[in-house]
């Protein structure tokens, strides 16, 4: 049996699985987290914080709780997103560190939603040859110990547990729903480990990278079938990889292979839909807002894509050495053209 035979099963068991729960356990209200005017709060705007690729570097981790605390003191700021990458890529994957970054997750004074980057389980094949399934094993034991709940202040979210993935979850807020997508850079793991001495991608890994895959396909399109049944506004989707890099000049196709069926499903999705969709990223560590599957970006022919899908819009956050000095605020807007508002707010 192919591997893309393998991927296809495991999609449609997927379906299965999660159509035998029947309506998916929806978050708690988000209006009164820190004593705010819950009703004023429903008649105006909700808002979230982005941040990714941070901390990086023993500098930036001596830092961060102040940086949390930053986040912790706008009091617009109802909940938090964390794309991933909580290291650089040169330094140890270990235990202790995992637990420095999970007690200061636990400082953060509202929901914190955490989706996994490649830095602290892909890319541990580097620096002391660490096993990266291992590391992504304690990655969930270290940040995902109460399923169907966020960090920071705890709520409701509704998971991926059940299919082994608790790290994809889904919430709705102010009219929006919210997905989180477990896909990383490093061609979603299917990149050698060269530190480990291979060559080639590993059966375990192509066996895992198909699994996550096929339940991150189905997350998002329960978001999608969620946000069409509940007439939701628009659709946000976070995930740390970023599958349109505009820093990298010449791009391999076998360098992003493993994320075209999410690509291809993006734009089925979206073209379903009645609203805008928005997808943010980290990876490339650059703030950037982009409508990379619209009519006549070149990201459609790189993908062998001939459908496109214009209501898509991109925002990449600022990381790596300018993780610290922002953060990206999101206001949801209730009313009006604009269903999201992006400011970037400098944290000096």
């Amino acid at each position: 049996m192919t591997y893309a035979r393998r991927a296809a099963l495991a999609v449609a068991a997927a379906f299965t699985a999660v159509s035998a729960l029947g309506t998916p356990v929806q978050a708690h209200p988000s209006h009164d987290y820190r004593s705010h005017n819950s009703r004023t709060q429903a008649n105006r705007t909700w808002t979230f914080a982005v941040i990714g690729d941070v901390p990086y570097g023993d500098p930036a981790l001596a830092s961060f709780p102040g940086y949390i605390d930053r986040i912790n003191n706008d009091r617009d700021v109802r909940l938090v997103d964390h794309l991933g990458d909580i290291k650089n890529g040169s330094s140890d994957c270990t235990d202790e560190y995992f637990a420095t970054i999970r007690a200061d997750f636990d400082r953060f004074a509202d929901p914190l939603v955490y989706t996994p980057g490649d830095n602290e389980w892909t890319d541990c094949h580097r620096v002391n040859a660490r096993n990266p399934l291992e590391r992504l094993a304690k990655v969930r034991r270290t940040f995902f110990t109460h399923p169907h709940h966020s960090l920071g202040r705890a709520v409701r979210l509704h998971t991926q547990t059940h299919l082994g993935v608790p790290e994809n979850v889904r919430y709705a807020r102010a009219g929006v729903g919210f997905a989180t997508l477990h896909v990383v850079g490093s061609n979603n793991d299917l990149m050698p480990w060269t530190g480990l001495g291979n060559t080639a991608p590993t059966h375990a890994q192509i066996r895992e990278e198909r699994s996550r895959m096929a339940a991150t396909l189905l997350n998002m399109h329960r978001a999608f079938v969620a946000a069409k049944a509940h007439h939701r506004r628009a659709v946000v989707l976070m995930q740390q990889a970023d599958m349109f890099d505009p820093t990298v000049v010449d791009p391999r196709p076998s360098d992003y292979s493993a994320f075209r069926p999410l690509v291809r499903a993006l734009i089925r999705e979206a073209n379903a839909y009645d609203g805008p969709v928005y997808l943010f990223n980290g990876d490339s560590h650059r703030f950037n807002q982009d409508r990379p599957v619209a009519a006549g970006s070149p990201w459609l022919s790189f993908y062998g894509l001939r459908r496109s899908a214009d209501t898509v819009q991109r925002t990449t956050v600022d990381g790596s050495d300018l993780g610290e000095s922002d953060y990206l605020k999101v206001t949801v807007h209730r009313r009006g053209p604009e269903v999201l508002t992006f400011s970037k707010v400098p944290t000096p």
